[in-house]
């Protein structure tokens, strides 16, 4: 069959380059994202979309030989590209919105970040869009949604599957002990998901069973940390991958059995903000035994978005700020891998995106070494993805994600906001660019 309108299809200006398209990053101070010190006067060889060489002058010299284009970046700082490890993109959709999130994130130093569970008929599209090239954009990592049946009646799943029935499409599914959960997980992974994220409203078992079906397809497990009624131990013990939001993990101090997601009940909150709390201590400890990653998303009830309005809301969000901070820290002390998830997006005019005021929150309310934050921030954002073994670190082979500032953020957290450039996959994305219109954009 002859096709009579081929076409090549819609424009691709962000795409990465081609593999033998050279290009020299030199002079800067390297942050690696592996641990190690930071090392001054680093150069950087980038083949198409991959790391070719760091810091090695004979691979340099090839490369310049070859006529590599040269980037002088004396006086720099280069972290590998932030990931933020929460977000919702699609709920309810809204292209337009998405777009404008993502083109921030992106001239903010964002190559990466995971998209919690939305309407995955967007979000798929907007994946493809980021990794071809269509937008510019980090690479997004999407979750399929599974939830017992009493979580539907939630607005936000009719806001996601508009057209459908909540609960009975592949993206976000209703689960119980009679799901033929073999076909629930491929249905699942047919919407090209990264992962299944473990919701509400399941017990311990199911959401074990859900857990060991979805690792035997080869699929991660997302976990909110407490899924009423499986309590936040029960979910690590189910063997999850990644769990959400550190007040959550409260509720293994809680005073009564928890039911169901709508009817949470109280915390010891008094002992809980001390950070020394025993049972506590516990669940961290097996957290890292077993490198459960832990997305904090420590910063949300501190946000303009989520502060409230009124004298109860304003209190509900000065007790759950207080909390994170406690049990941030202390799964820090624990030795817990915190990933940097926001959960929120700060307002469409504000210049940077709430990941770098997680950041801050990070080293500013919790305490923890700036160091360590960006090492939340990139190689562990990257392990919460799945997607250590390609990104995360600033290595040969890896793909040339990493972002540029003019001030060290190490010994300024706030310095990220001195961003000048972000390479994702080799692309270039200029901060200053993001004041024009997205055609003006060049590699």
């Amino acid at each position: 069959m002859t096709l009579t309108n081929e076409s090549s299809g819609a424009a691709t200006p962000f795409a990465p380059p081609e593999a033998g398209e050279l290009v020299v990053y030199r002079g800067f101070t390297l942050f690696d994202g592996t641990g190690s010190a930071p090392r001054p006067a680093v150069s950087l060889v980038v083949d198409g979309s991959v790391i070719r060489s760091v810091a090695d002058e004979t691979d340099v010299a090839a490369a310049l030989a070859d006529g590599a284009e040269v980037v002088d970046l004396t006086g720099h700082f280069v972290t590998p590209g932030l990931i933020d490890a929460h977000q919702h993109l699609a709920t309810p959709p809204d292209r337009p919105a998405a777009e404008a999130i993502l083109r921030r994130l992106v001239h903010s130093g964002v190559t990466a970040v995971r998209d919690m569970a939305d309407d995955l008929r967007q979000v798929g599209d907007l994946a493809r869009a980021a990794l071809v090239g269509e937008i510019a954009a980090p690479d997004i990592h999407y979750a399929a949604l599974m939830a017992g049946p009493g979580f539907f009646d939630d607005p936000r799943t009719h806001q996601v599957t508009r057209g459908a029935v909540p609960g009975h499409v592949p993206w976000m599914q209703a689960v119980t002990d009679t799901t033929d959960l073999p076909l629930a997980v491929a249905l699942a992974r047919g919407t090209y998901a990264s992962a299944i994220k473990v919701y509400a409203d399941l017990e311990a078992g199911l959401v074990a069973a859900v857990t060991a079906e979805a690792h035997r397809q080869g699929i991660p497990v997302w976990a909110h940390a407490a899924v009423f009624p499986a309590t936040p131990g029960e979910v690590v013990a189910a063997g999850v991958d990644t769990v959400s939001h550190v007040t959550l993990l409260a509720h293994e101090a809680a005073k009564e059995p928890l039911t169901s997601y709508k009817d949470k009940p109280a915390v010891d909150h008094e002992n809980l903000v001390t950070g020394e709390d025993a049972r506590l201590d516990a669940l961290f400890a097996r957290m890292r035994e077993q490198d459960v990653v832990l997305d904090a998303t420590a910063g949300m009830w501190a946000s303009a978005e989520l502060a409230g309005d009124d004298p109860e809301s304003v209190e509900r969000a000065r007790r759950q700020t207080e909390l994170a901070i406690a049990l941030t820290a202390q799964a820090h002390r624990a030795g817990v891998a915190l990933a940097t998830g926001t959960d929120y997006e700060t307002a469409p005019g504000e210049p940077f995106p709430a990941l770098h005021e997680e950041l801050a929150f990070l080293v500013k309310r919790c305490g923890i070494p700036a160091p360590d934050v960006l090492r939340s921030a990139t190689l562990v954002g990257a392990r919460s993805a799945g997607t250590a073994h390609l990104t995360g670190s600033v290595e040969p082979g890896k793909l040339a994600d990493f972002a540029v500032f003019a001030r060290d953020p190490l010994a300024d957290i706030d310095h990220l906001r001195t961003i000048t450039l972000t390479v994702k996959r080799g692309r270039r994305f200029p901060r200053a660019a993001y004041a024009t219109t997205p055609s003006r954009e060049t590699r």
